[in-house]
This record gives C-alpha cells, structure tokens and sequence, in this order.
C-alpha cells in the first residue's frame, strides 16, 4: 500500500500522468506520480540568482491510494485517473510537467502574468519570462533581494523558480524595426536581443522549444481619452502594442513550439462593450486580439497543431490597471452587478490558463474563456435606480461564503 502525494494544481484526491506515446499499452499499478518539479533560476546576463526556497513539501493526499484504475483516452495524452477506495475515480489534476512556458509581460508580482506563471509552475511546467526592457533591471532586482519571495509561494509550499528572465519589446519584430532614438535611449542601454525575433532566437538556443506561449501585454498612451479625441498615433501605437504584438509573437516562436502545444492571451469584455473611461483604442485592441484568436487558432491549428484561446479577465487592481484611473469603480461595478458576489482573484484567471494549457483541454481552441466572475453575461446593471423595485436574488446566508 503506497503512499502518495502530488505537487500540481489538485481537483479532487487524484493524479494524472501523461505520455506522449499512445502506442503503448498502460497497466494498472499502485502508486501516482510525484509532481515536484525542481527548477533552477538565471537571469538574462548570465548570471546565477540564487535565492532562499522552502523545502519541497508536497502535498499529503487525505488517503493512502490502494488502487489505481487506469483509462486510456484517445488524443495526444494519455490520463490516468486514480480510484479512491471504493474502486471510483476520484478526479483529475492538471499536470504540465516536462512542460516549458514563455510568459511575455512579467514586470512584477501584482499582474495576471505572475498569476499564471504561478500556476503553470505549481502544475509542473518550467516558467521562462519576457520582461520590458526599461522595467528588467527593477524586476531582476527585486527578485534578488527577495522582495517577491512571499508571493512566489506555490501550493506546496516550495517557491516559484524563473529559469530564465528575457529583455523584451514586443513592439518591435526585428532590430531594424527599432528607431534610433530608441537604440541609444537611457532606458535600454546595457540591453540586447530583446525584439521579438531576438527573444524567439534567443530562447531557441537556451532551452531548443517551448510547449506554452503566453502573451500578458497591453498598453495604450491615450487610453485616458475617449476615442474621438484619440489620435491616429495613439490609437496604432495601441492595437500594436496589445493586438499584433501577440501575432509577432506568435509568427516568431511558432517554430519552437512543440505540436499539441497552447497560446494564450488576455482580453477584456471592453472588445464587445462599452466601457466609458477604457479608451484611447483600447477597446479596438482588445476586439482586433479576439478576432486574431479565432483566425490565428485556425492558422496555427493546421499548420502547427498548436492551441490559441484568449482569457477575457475581470479587473484586477494591479499596477498596470490603476494607470486607467477608475479600477476600483470598475471592480466595485463588477462586485454589484455580476452574478458571483465575490473578489475575483488573480489565481483564478492563473488556473484558467493553467487548465488552458493542458492536455485537459486538448481539443478548445479558438475561444475567448470568461472569468469574471460571469460579469460578461449581464445585459444591465442591477445596482441601477431604475431597478430598485425589483427583487433582486440575494444570497442565502447558510451558503454564503465566510
């Protein structure tokens, strides 16, 4: 009778173990797999970070794990749902070890990158980041110095490693792309290999591939203004920067990404409504970036059989955010009106993608997955006077959560 304990993201008690060889039969076996992965850390000029890490605790399974009743699931992957002791299967886990990602648009611990990296880490994958060159220097920094070390923490209780952190302008596809103000502006000095094309080349010849690409950019210099006081420049710079900076990335490390693998981007409910204040072409990003999806989906699919779905997040209060200006109104907004009365957490947007990017979701692609707290399905808001005669459903107080 075997012990067993799990280091991935868990549903129910259960493990999940996969092959990609489904020419050879699998026999049922006591014992599941231990998902500890173990990553080291360098940073982009070569040298070794070295930071304090909790020992590997996995997490104890809350029974001993007699049997294990195997099935053999067509596709890429094979799943081996473990039975608890009365013979039924008692869950999947998402697990993406042996798996490498390439998360584009980590600059510090509050965003929905970190979230997913978080996530992908915790379920096994090895986690390589894209960082914008002006903000590389503060963020390698302070992972050095362990300001982030709390929030690095994983499920088990280990710490979330960084293979490898990247300089990256995603703005700009290759060096020649790349004016000349920009090449010898203060903010970039020191740095290089840091266009997308560089960054594709440059990961080739570290790591050989990645299996998961993420795209976590967005940014828009008018995004204060509404969208008929916004200029030409602004509103290109804005689609560049958060729409075809994910096609870019996308045409460039489609080569090194290995077959059955997943792309993921995020969007926002503005690309399909009105959201006054979220402007500057911002709106128009986000709805050209879930149009790509579905197209880039089909593309790639076919050619590459590689995965691309969006993830249309609710609003976070993270550094990048509060340059709109009004995110509290938006979250206390979403907070009323959406049908879980409840914070949305950056975790929840980072097991999405974590879910995403598994085989457990071998055959979605091309979709744009809500989580927001089911905010996008409302056609009005409910905390509007014209509604306050109406009875609202209101939450029973045995369910609701403490």
């Amino acid at each position: 009778m075997a012990a067993a304990t799990a280091s991935g993201l868990q549903l129910a008690r259960a493990a999940v173990c996969s092959s990609h060889s489904t020419s050879v039969p699998i026999t049922a076996r006591s014992g599941v797999c231990n998902l500890t992965p173990i990553i080291s850390f360098a940073s982009s000029r070569g040298t070794r970070i070295q930071s304090s890490s909790f020992p590997h605790s996995p997490m104890q399974l809350s029974r001993t794990i007699k049997t294990e009743a195997v099935k053999r699931i067509r596709g890429p992957t094979e799943i081996r749902a473990v039975a608890n002791d009365n013979g039924a299967p008692s869950g999947l886990s998402i697990d993406l070890r042996g798996k490498r990602a390439f998360i584009a648009g980590i600059a510090d611990d509050n965003g929905y990158g970190w979230a997913i990296a978080k996530s992908l880490a915790a379920a096994g994958a090895e986690i390589l980041v894209g960082t914008w060159v002006p903000a590389l220097n503060i963020f390698e920094t302070s992972l050095k110095r362990g300001k982030f070390d709390e929030s690095r923490v994983l499920p088990n209780g280990s710490m979330m490693e960084i293979s490898k952190i990247y300089p990256l302008d995603a703005i700009y596809d290759t060096l020649e792309d790349v004016p000349e103000d920009v090449k010898t502006n203060k903010r970039y000095a020191g740095a290089s290999n840091w266009t997308v094309q560089e960054v594709a080349e440059s990961v080739k010849q570290d790591f050989g591939s990645i299996d998961i690409l993420v795209h976590s950019l967005a940014n828009g210099s008018e995004v204060s203004k509404p969208l008929l006081e916004t200029s030409r420049k602004g509103y290109l710079a804005a689609v560049s920067a958060s729409s075809y900076s994910f096609v870019s990335l996308l045409k460039h490390f489609l080569p090194i990404i290995n077959p059955s693998g997943s792309t993921i981007s995020l969007t926002y409910i503005a690309s399909e409504r009105i959201i006054p204040g979220y402007g500057g072409g911002m709106s128009s990003a986000k709805a050209a970036l879930e149009s790509d999806t579905r197209v880039l989906a089909f593309e790639a699919g076919r050619r590459y059989n590689i995965r691309v779905n969006t993830i249309s997040a609710g609003p976070l209060r993270s550094r990048a955010a509060k340059a709109i200006g009004f995110i509290d109104t938006i979250i206390e907004y979403s907070m009323a009106n959406a049908p879980l009365q409840k914070d949305l957490l950056a975790d929840e947007i980072g097991n999405a993608a974590a879910f995403l990017a598994s085989p457990l979701a071998s055959a979605i692609t091309g979709t744009v997955a809500y989580v927001d707290n089911g905010l996008h399905a409302m056609g009005v808001g409910v905390d509007s006077p014209a509604f306050s005669e109406l009875a609202m459903p209101q939450a029973e107080k045995s369910k609701t959560p403490a």
